[in-house]
């Protein structure tokens, strides 16, 4: 099976724009592919970027599910799964190691964001479902996709460490693109 997993570089505000990294991967771990995008930093243009680049990639009839590490890029620019499975047609799950705090959210988005309902409700509300992997929980969502398949392809994936392999090498290389050398864990 291929998945396609997204993470965002590391960044500063003042930057603009932020690099977001696909991978391709054949799981448990065989990297076929790498797309590069980019989105606007606390913009709202997240979920038509990955649209493009899933529909652009030459790997597109091979990807039966796409991850993405969080359901924002770029800070707050947040991506609307349900939009993208619509008009791609394949399943999508975000993917997070840590519990969000929901209200410390919120008050971020009142405090920057004059559309920040629209943000907040495309983050609060979907549900989070953990999904155990033999480390700490992953907090995932999805839209396509049964919680129960999800979980399985989630579980195959992860290699070592808690995070799916997909998305631990898109962290690596947007990491690297960004800043010369990866360095931390993903």
């Amino acid at each position: 099976m291929r998945v396609l997993g997204f993470d965002d570089a590391p960044f500063l505000f003042r930057e603009g724009k932020v690099i977001v990294i696909g991978v391709v991967m054949r799981l448990p771990g065989y990297v076929e592919g790498v797309i590069r995008t980019e989105c606007a930093i606390d913009g709202d243009d997240a979920t038509e970027v990955l649209e493009g680049a899933v529909e652009r990639s030459r790997f597109r009839e091979q990807i039966k599910m796409i991850m993405i590490d969080g359901v924002a890029l770029g800070g707050f620019n947040v991506v609307d799964i349900a939009k993208l499975h619509r008009s791609t047609g394949l399943p999508v799950a975000t993917v997070t190691r840590d519990a969000p705090d929901m209200e410390a959210i919120r008050r971020a988005l009142q405090k920057h964001f004059a559309d920040w309902e629209r943000r907040y409700s495309l983050i609060a509300g979907r549900a989070l479902h953990a999904v155990e992997t033999g480390h700490l929980p992953l907090h995932v969502s999805v839209e396509g996709i049964s919680l129960e398949d999800a979980d399985t392809i989630i579980k195959e994936s992860v290699v070592r460490g808690a995070l799916p392999e997909v998305l631990r090498v898109a962290h690596v290389i947007a990491s690297g693109v960004a800043k010369g050398e990866s360095k931390g864990k993903a």
